[in-house]
């Protein structure tokens, strides 16, 4: 339901533009000060901003991650992407705004708040604003009038400002064609690259020399601690024969797990992707927005959505006509989950813009949910319940013996008293464990390389069984002398050298090709087709198209050997042209309204940067640890 509010409280140009100035934490009353809390976080022009404000905003930017990711954030991503501080920068930025609208004017009436809130369907009751209606919609969603009526005030407030500030926008004819001729630009290279792999032959190893690499990179050859383990181990399936599952039992658990065996619905779609993340400029953006347009008239047209996805698509998925398989809910972002659910089967999406840049999507195929029956799960709940009712057996029998094992006073002892045999290895790494062997099961192994030399372990729960274990022996981590892993050495001295010889090689050639202004007659090259800045390359790598389009009608030649990887590159521009795209009418309004937009978010970031320079900000940074 508070998705719903949201949708209601937000403008179609707010939601254009909170995407690039990042002030997405302003709605809903983040930034108020509704209570007494003294725990301030901030200051900006002596006006405070709780902790507690922060705290929420917080907790949805994580929410929404969760939701982006799949509802599981990785360890650490939070951290490192520094999300506490862009949390407070947002709600810095939007204070900040809602000084500057004071400034300029701008103001937001008790009225107009008012009459917003009444137009929002949400509300309505037989077509009309219903007060009771109102308090319950916000009372299951755990806001009061207050914080509700802020948040929307400050939506109307950062609508006008936007406003305010765009209507000093404006994009000329003139600019529109140079944009256009910008995008529809084409050039032609010639180009070789220097690869390091062709170069290990040729490395030297010097004997010194190797020495010498060695004592820099020896840690990288620390080998790993082992163990040497005596163990007992207690399989389930040495007691299954002790256990009974009824018919009955077995009806019972299907009943209260019926969740268990549906299946949800599955969908299989392709996709064309035009990438554009976070750390594109806006007018990376609109170049890739207008390609998707264009590519999207193409396939209403009657274009061959296989063909075009795979010859247009920045996707990895391209090699396979953009097929991105079957996939259920809440394994996609969710713009992208959102649109997919919501098609026929054989029907083309409009652009859907996501974190990974624009997508159109074709949905091919839908896969019915589906519960399985009683009979055909059956066997396999008998087998759970089994498993489940012979752990219990199982670790009964470890507990019996491990209390024997301490009274005994060591594992050899009790194994020598109950004739019990102990199993035993030889020494291995974590990393390498015996085979075919409990010892390889992840939990038998984080729990022996947690002990040491002459410990005993409690007891340990595999996949298979319990088991006890006791480290007979250990031997540590040493970094061995160069003698001991020669060969090794050897080969990766040779392709950490090639690479310096694959770099000094490409450096001769640039620097012979700029004196000549053209390529060494020794040295072949490869010649492209025509590439614009975006879309296909030509298998020219992109860092090498990009320095190109840099250069085009000023060097020929790179100023410097353009490294990708381990392989170096250095090319010729033959020919700079204009291409053959061409743009209706329409296209090109929707490219002057993209470009009016851009600019107005460009004018709306540098007054808010103008902002934040002349503002007086403190932070509790302690606060942030």
């Amino acid at each position: 339901m508070l998705n719903i509010l949201r949708k209601n409280a937000q403008s179609v140009v707010i939601q254009a533009i909170v995407v690039v100035i990042a002030i997405v934490f302003v709605f809903w009353g983040v930034g108020a000060n509704l209570g007494n809390d003294s725990n301030v976080l901030a200051v900006v022009n002596d006006q405070e901003i709780a902790y507690r404000d922060f705290q929420q905003s917080y907790e949805r930017a994580v929410e929404g991650y969760k939701q982006r990711l799949g509802g599981e954030i990785p360890q650490g991503f939070l951290e490192s992407i520094g999300l506490k501080r862009q949390v407070l920068h947002q709600l810095i930025q939007s204070e900040l705004l809602r000084q500057g609208a004071r400034e300029i004017g701008v103001l937001i009436s008790k009225e107009a708040t008012q009459k917003k809130i009444q137009e929002m369907e949400v509300f309505n009751r037989d077509g009309q604003f219903d007060l009771s209606n109102y308090k319950a919609v916000l009372e299951r969603n755990r806001l009061s009038p207050t914080a509700f009526e802020n948040g929307i005030r400050k939506d109307l407030l950062t609508s006008r400002v936007i406003g305010a500030i765009g209507s000093f926008s404006s994009i000329s004819e003139k600019e529109v064609q140079n944009w256009i001729e910008y995008t529809d630009q084409e050039i032609k290279l010639a180009y070789t690259s220097f690869k390091s792999d062709d170069y290990v032959s040729k490395v030297t190893v010097a004997d010194n020399e190797l020495q010498s690499w060695y004592a820099t990179v020896k840690q990288n050859y620390k080998s790993q601690p082992q163990q040497k383990l005596q163990y007992l181990f207690f399989n389930y399936d040495d007691e299954l024969q002790q256990v009974t599952v009824s018919d009955e039992a077995i009806r019972k658990y299907y009943e209260e797990n019926g969740d268990k065996y549906s299946a949800p619905e599955q969908r299989r779609v392709r996709h064309i992707l035009f990438r554009a993340t976070a750390e594109d400029g806006p007018e990376v953006k609109t170049a890739k927005k207008s390609a998707a347009e264009d590519m999207l008239d193409r396939i209403k047209s009657g274009g061959d959505f296989d063909q075009l996805a795979r010859q247009f698509s920045e996707d990895s998925s391209r090699n396979k006509g953009g097929d991105l398989g079957f996939f259920s809910r809440g394994k996609m972002v969710q713009p992208f989950e959102d649109t997919v659910f919501s098609m026929r089967k054989g029907e083309v999406s409009g652009i859907v813009e996501t974190s990974f840049g624009f997508h159109i999507i074709k949905l091919e195929e839908i896969l019915p949910g589906k519960t399985q029956s009683f009979g055909e799960v059956k066997g396999a709940i008998r087998k759970e319940l089994e498993q489940q009712a012979v752990k219990a057996i199982t670790f009964k029998t470890a507990s019996t013996a491990y209390e024997n094992i301490i009274r005994a006073g060591s594992l050899a002892k009790y194994s020598k008293k109950s004739g019990i045999p102990v199993s035993r290895t030889d020494f291995f790494t974590s990393n390498n464990p015996p085979k075919e062997n409990i010892v390889s099961d992840p939990s038998f192994l984080q729990a022996a390389f947690k002990l040491r030399k002459g410990e005993l372990s409690s007891i340990v729960e595999t996949a298979q069984g319990y088991a006890i274990i006791f480290v007979d022996d250990t031997k540590a981590s040493v970094v061995p002398e160069l003698k001991d892993v020669h060969d090794r050495a050897v080969a990766d001295f040779r392709k950490t050298k090639s690479v310096d010889l694959a770099r000094i090689a490409s450096e001769k050639m640039l620097k012979n090709a700029r004196e000549r202004q053209g390529w060494p007659l020794d040295l072949g090259q490869r010649e492209s087709a025509y590439v614009k800045r975006f879309g296909p390359s030509d298998s020219i790598p992109d860092q090498v198209r990009k320095i190109a389009f840099q250069h085009a009608g000023t060097e020929t030649f790179p100023e410097n050997v353009i490294t990708v990887g381990t392989t170096f590159y250095i090319y010729q521009i033959l020919d700079s042209r204009l291409g053959k795209s061409s743009m209706d009418e329409n296209a090109r309004r929707n490219l002057a309204r993209q470009l009016l937009a851009a600019q107005k978010n460009k004018l709306m970031t540098d007054w808010l940067g103008h902002l934040r320079n002349e503002a007086k900000i403190w932070i509790n940074a302690k606060m942030l640890e």
